[in-house]
Order: structure tokens, then C-alpha cells, then sequence
């Protein structure tokens, strides 16, 4: 593992210095940026909008924990962008989905790189959301006035949650068969219900590639949409309601 880390730098390394000229990228962006800004500002008033939505008082005694809502919206950007990547090679079909990771991983550039980047970064999105919501739990944040908002994050919680089951079945590898296998066969043993919950989450009664098509629909289609939804319902609370002062 660590020969594999000590070749990865100078690989990144050689990579962005055949391909890329980044002093001379930085250069020119640092050129155009206050052009560009200075022109909004004068017609939009950009720097006057900016200091009305972000301009808040926060309690004091703030510490490091209150930082994890923050990383964890940030690693959801991470999430989107190099989603968007991968989703530009992947094929999400029994036949094509395994081959086509590979093709990711040793074929595209930097492909390897995005792939593990989503990888961990799903991770990490859930430890950070866990040590968010652990925080605000400690704290009392959650009471009068602001249940609603810790409702809406307890949603937010199992959506992200719903990324990391749906996404782990992705690869089409033995691992992500028989993990998800095990993860429907839990749900369907819910008394009463337990049996439509299988089919719906599998759509038959096995793990096939019907099952990998409908996981790939709601990983892609459907959970980053309610998530942003629910992202701006609570980023709407804390920005009306403040951050909660600790105990």
C-alpha cells in the first residue's frame, strides 16, 4: 500500500505537467476574474447581494465540530461533480457494467483518480453527517425552535445513507452483488411488507440486472434532486433561525 501511494504523486505529478500548464492557467484566471467580477458588481451589485446572504452573527465559542454541516455539503459537491464524470463512461446494463469500471479505472485519464475520489468521498460523507448530527444532538440544537430542521437532516441522513447502498452495487462485482444481496434480503425481512419491499428494491425476486438499472435510476436520477431540495429547505431554517448557541 504504500509503494502504490509513493507512485501515485509523481504519476498526478507527470500527468498535470504534459497536459497541463497550470501557472500559467492560474495566470490568466487571476487576469480575467476581476474583470469579470468588477463588471457584475457594477450592474448586479454583486458584493452588496453577497453581504446580505452571508453576513451573520454566530454564536461565540464556536469550535471545529461546528464545521461538519459545511464539509459534508462540500463533499456532497465533490459527490455531483465527479458523479457527473464517471456517469459520462459508465453503462449501466449486466452486460456492460463491470467492463466498462475497468475502462474507468486503467483507460481514461485521471480516471482511477475520480473513481476514488467518489469512492471515498461517500465515506467520508457519511462520518461527516454522523459527527454533524451527533454535534447538534449533544448540543440540544435540535429543540424549540428548530424540530423542523432536525427533522429535515434526520431525511437528509438517510438520503445520503441512500447514496451509498444504491451506489455500492454499481461496480457489478462479486463484493457489490452479494453485499447488496444481503442488504434487499434484510428489508425483506420486515414483517408484513417485507416481501414487496424486495421486489421493489430488486424488481424481481433476485439481484439481476434489472436491479442494477433501478439502482442506477434512483442513485442518479432521483436522490440527488431530493436531496438538493431538502438542502435548501435547511440551509432556508438555519439562515432564518441562526446557529443554535452550545449548552
Amino acid at each position: 500500500m504504500d509503494e502504490q501511494n509513493k507512485k501515485i504523486g509523481p504519476k498526478i505529478k507527470r500527468w498535470t505537467e504534459e497536459r497541463l500548464n497550470l501557472r500559467q492557467i492560474v495566470a490568466v484566471l487571476l487576469d480575467i476574474f476581476p474583470v469579470i467580477y468588477g463588471e457584475l458588481d457594477q450592474r448586479l451589485d454583486v458584493r452588496e447581494g453577497l453581504q446580505k446572504l452571508l453576513k451573520k452573527p454566530v454564536p461565540k465559542r464556536l469550535n471545529f465540530l461546528y464545521c461538519f454541516g459545511g464539509m459534508t455539503f462540500l463533499l456532497f459537491v465533490i459527490q455531483v461533480v465527479t458523479g457527473i464524470l464517471l456517469a459520462i463512461y459508465y453503462k449501466p446494463s449486466a452486460a456492460d457494467a463491470y467492463t466498462s469500471v475497468k475502462f474507468i479505472t486503467n483507460v481514461v485519464p485521471l480516471g482511477w483518480l475520480v473513481r476514488q475520489i467518489h469512492a471515498w468521498g461517500s465515506n467520508l460523507m457519511i462520518i461527516t453527517v454522523l459527527i454533524h448530527m451527533g454535534r447538534v444532538y449533544f448540543h440540544g440544537a435540535f429543540k424549540n425552535p428548530r424540530e423542523l430542521n432536525w427533522m429535515v437532516g434526520v431525511v437528509l441522513l438517510g438520503l445520503t445513507l441512500g447514496f451509498g447502498f444504491t451506489g455500492y452495487l454499481l461496480p457489478w462485482d462479486q463484493k457489490s452483488f452479494w453485499g447488496t444481496t444481503i442488504g434487499t434480503e434484510v428489508a425483506g425481512g420486515v414483517p408484513l411488507i417485507g416481501s414487496y419491499l424486495l421486489v421493489l428494491l430488486r424488481g424481481s425476486q433476485n439481484v439481476t440486472g434489472d436491479t442494477l438499472t433501478r439502482f442506477y435510476s434512483v442513485h442518479v436520477l432521483i436522490l440527488p434532486w431530493i436531496t438538493t431540495m431538502f438542502l435548501a429547505v435547511h440551509f432556508a431554517m438555519i439562515k432564518r433561525q441562526g446557529v443554535a448557541k452550545p449548552l
